[in-house]
């Protein structure tokens, strides 16, 4: 049975009080209950906040530093470092108003945009190269929705087009006897 060393539960109570995110909560309370409850094990109470045992001993022993350090310290996680965004806010905002423009507005000779499009322009406007992937959800939180075209063909016949497509329309339900066997 893990215990704490240096640091107390009132440490761990205190602790507790001055935290607001999910997590560091999370993390204090695993430890408190695995603490205060005598017949239960690690992977017992850690399994109870979706963890595993080790994950559980890992911060008895990171929150038995609390008699030492201050609690921002041994609570939260170091921030991430990640990827910096390539575009900044107000380029941004000016390829989202691009979007809500046609092409042609923006100096583009198409119809309609396109993902190779819109990577194409954040390459020549901001200078900028995204993956395909990346532009389609750029292109999606900017409100685009993809569309596909339908293609009619030429030669067809617009009356019998209309007469099939009256017996799609929707009507009320009804529901007919299967005359399978």
């Amino acid at each position: 049975m893990a215990a704490l060393d240096d640091a107390t539960l009132d440490d761990l109570r205190e602790a507790l009080a001055e935290v607001e995110d999910k997590k560091p909560t999370q993390r204090l309370m695993a430890v408190i209950n695995y603490l205060e409850e005598d017949s239960a094990t690690m992977a017992e109470v850690a399994e109870r906040y979706g963890y595993t045992g080790p994950w559980l001993s890992r911060w008895v022993g990171r929150l038995d530093r609390l008699a030492d350090e201050p609690v921002e310290q041994v609570v939260y996680d170091d921030p991430r470092e990640g990827r910096t965004a390539e575009l900044s806010g107000e380029q941004y905002d000016q390829f989202v108003e691009a979007l809500h423009e046609s092409p042609e507005e923006v100096g583009l000779d198409a119809p309609a945009w396109s993902v190779p499009l819109a990577r194409h322009y954040l390459a020549e406007e901001f200078d900028v190269e995204y993956c395909e992937r990346h532009v389609r959800r750029l292109m999606s939180e900017a409100g685009l929705s993809w569309k596909t075209a339908r293609p009619e063909y030429y030669k067809s016949d617009e009356r019998a087009q209309e007469a099939w497509q009256e017996g799609f329309k929707k009507s009320a339900t009804t529901w007919t006897t299967n005359t399978r066997s």
